[in-house]
Formats: structure tokens, sequence, C-alpha cells
């Protein structure tokens, strides 16, 4: 029960966080936005590293799961909106790559914890430590130019182009800018914009991307992968490890292929891969297969659709979401965008043992083959190509000009 809510209020704050990460990111701009997230992190740490009882690790992780949700959707608005176009997935790709090896650095800071007393109290510390680093460095990073021109500091914009792109690319990119932003922009976007009118189309879209990527089974595949390779004669701190470098071998690859396949192949890609996968983890829970290869088969399964789920369906949605709202909703749109993959990640944690005592293995695994079957059939038909195009391209492709 403990254990349950401890995860359960980190997720409850990420949903908060994410609610608020437009407003916070539009207000204060991008790179105060990464300063401020960083606070909740180094304070939900302190908490819980020096907590006494149950109610005092809760508000820690609340404070954590805060950060969660603010951080990537304004690490998301501003990598896209400081990259050109021609390298903008390429340098998205990092985002994924740094959480995998974040992951991987976690795995093993944590390894002595079962054997040192009040090491895990240690971990916490350390957790506060990238967060100190992110609040320091982003004082020496350049503002969004995107967010200076839409408040009205066109040359604000012009030198952090200059910081940037260099000096010879500014014109350029101020005229290419200019297109569809509008400076001294300081209306309130209302969320009637946001899902009526001409921007629901592109709402739909990214929400959906986003619920289906959860509905796929990935954060089930993460709860469950230790159980498998246990079945398997190996140990949970090895299986965490295989796990982990099937997610930072998949996330390479993307950052290989992404700017030169686009990201509609690979989000296709991505989710047929994770088709079979679920279809070989479902078939080594079937009377199908022999005792001997049943394990054989649902580990394969399982490294398989990690490692696939990194080349497009995890690192794509989020690049591609800050790509094709335009730039007046962007933030705001973001939130609304993470909340909902937030709510939806919540429900499967809650729900899936549940779910897997009730229905078994093979009948789960074959419904998330077939919400990953579905977002094949969703990407094809709705998802835009953003390759090399800036994002007033993508604008004026998807959003009916007034």
């Amino acid at each position: 029960m403990a254990e349950g809510l401890v995860v359960s209020i980190c997720l409850g704050g990420a949903f908060i966080g994410s609610l608020f990460s437009g407003l916070i990111a539009d207000g204060v701009g991008r790179r105060r936005a990464f300063q401020l997230c960083a606070l909740p992190m180094i304070i939900g740490s302190a908490m819980s590293a020096t907590a006494k009882n149950l109610w005092g690790m809760l508000l820690g992780r609340l404070f954590v799961g805060t950060r969660m949700g603010i951080g990537p959707p304004v690490a998301a608005l501003y990598v896209t909106e400081v990259s050109p176009a021609y390298v903008r997935d390429t340098y998205g790709s990092f985002t994924q790559i740094a959480t995998c090896l974040g992951l991987m650095a976690a795995l093993f800071i944590g390894f002595p914890a079962k054997e040192t007393e009040g090491w895990w109290r240690i971990c916490f510390w350390v957790s506060a430590v990238p967060a100190a680093m992110l609040a320091l460095f982003m004082e020496f990073s350049a503002e969004s130019p995107h967010w200076l021109f839409k408040r009205g500091r066109g040359a604000e914009a012009e030198a952090a182009f200059e910081k940037l792109l260099g000096g010879p690319y500014v014109k350029g990119a101020m005229a290419e800018l200019s297109k569809s932003e509008r400076g001294d922009e300081a209306d309130t976007v209302k969320l009637s914009e946001i899902f009526c009118g001409h921007h629901r189309r592109v709402v739909f879209i990214a929400s959906t991307l986003f619920a289906l990527q959860q509905l796929s089974g990935i954060n089930a595949v993460f709860y469950f992968s230790s159980t498998v390779f246990k079945s398997a004669g190996v140990p949970s701190e090895s299986a965490n490890i295989c796990v982990g470098i099937a997610n930072l071998l998949g996330s390479f690859v993307a950052l290989l292929l992404m700017d030169k396949l686009g990201r509609k192949v690979l989000l296709i890609g991505s989710f047929s891969g994770m088709v079979v996968a679920m279809v070989l983890q479902a078939t080594s829970a079937s009377s199908l297969v022999s005792s001997s290869n049943e394990v054989y088969l649902s580990v394969g399964g399982m490294l398989l659709f990690v490692l696939t789920f990194a080349i497009g369906a995890g690192p794509v949605p989020g690049v591609l979401l800050s790509e094709i709202f335009p730039g007046r909703i962007r933030a705001k749109a973001m939130s609304v965008c993470m909340a909902v993959h937030w709510v939806i990640n919540f429900f499967v944690g809650l729900l899936f043992l549940r779910l897997l005592e009730q229905i078994g293995p093979l009948v789960l695994n074959s419904i998330f083959a077939t919400f990953c079957l579905l977002a094949v059939i969703f990407v094809k038909k709705n998802v835009l190509e953003t390759k090399g195009k800036s994002l007033q391209e993508i604008e004026i492709a998807l959003v009916p000009q007034e």
C-alpha cells in the first residue's frame, strides 16, 4: 500500500506539473522555466532524503512529480525552438538518450541499497545534483528566439539567433520567424482556442499519439520486466540493466535515423516492431509454446519491444508535438497533451497487475498489440511528415489560415 502511494503521488504531481508547464514556459520564458522546474526537484529530493515518516516521503515525492510534469514539455519546446530544421529531431533524440543514461546511472547508484542501510537516502540526495546543475547551466544558455519575438522583444530574438546560429544566418531566421509569429503578442490563449476552432485537429493528433504511446503497454513492460527475467533465472539487477541497454541502443538508432528517414517512418516502423514484440510475448503465454521455449520467447519479445519503442514511439511524439503546434498556442497545448500522457500512465500502472491476474498475459498482451496496430493505422492516416521543414512551414500545412 505504501509503495503504491509513493508511486501514485509522484504521477499525480506530474499531472499537476504538466498542466501548469505551458503557463510557466509562456510566462517566464523557456530558459527560466528550466530553472524553476529544478526547484521542486531539489526540494523534493531533500524532503525524501530526510523523511522520518510516510507523510514526509509523500510530500517529497509530490514535489519531484511536479518537476517530472514541468520538465519534459519545456525541454521539447526549447530544443524545437532553438534548433535548425535540418537537425531538429537529431537534437531532440539527445533528450531521450539523456533520459536513458540517467536511468542507467540511477540503477548503478541504487545497487548498494540492499546491503547498505540508509543508502536510499544518499540516492535521493544524489538526484538533487543534476537539478542543481540544470539551474546553473541554463543561466549561460540562450533564450528561445521564438518566445522573445512573440513577446515583442525582436532585438533580443536577433541576439539569441546570433548566439545559436551565427551572424550570417540571423536575417534569414528572423524573416522565417516573421511569417507566422506576431511580435508583442500579449493576449491570453483560451482553452476554447485549443480544443475548438482550427486548432482542434492538431490537438487531437497530438493527444491521441501520446495516448496510444502509453496504451501500447510500455510502462507495463517496464513494471513486469524483472518478473519475466527472474523466471529465466536472471537477477533483477541484471534484468534492469538489460532493459536499460535495449532502451539506450534504440535511442542511438533514433538519433542516427530520425532526420534521415523522418518522424512518420520511424513511428510506423517503431509501432510495427512493437506489434511483433507483443505478439511474441502473447504467444509465449499460450499453449502453442513448450515450457522450455516460453521463457526465451517472452524475454526476447520484451527486449525487442523496448528496443523498437526507443527507436520511434518513445522519442518522436515529444519532438513532433512541439513541431506541429503553432507558436502562439504551442506551450499551453503541449501542457494539455502531456497531462493526457500522465493520466493514462497512471491508470496503466494502477490497473496492469489487476488485469494480469484477471484476464492473463495472453489476452492482456494481445490488447497491447492491438493498440500498437491502431497506432500504426493512426500515424499513416493523420501524422504529417515534418522532416526538414521549418516550424512556420509546418504551421501553414497543418492549420487553416484565417
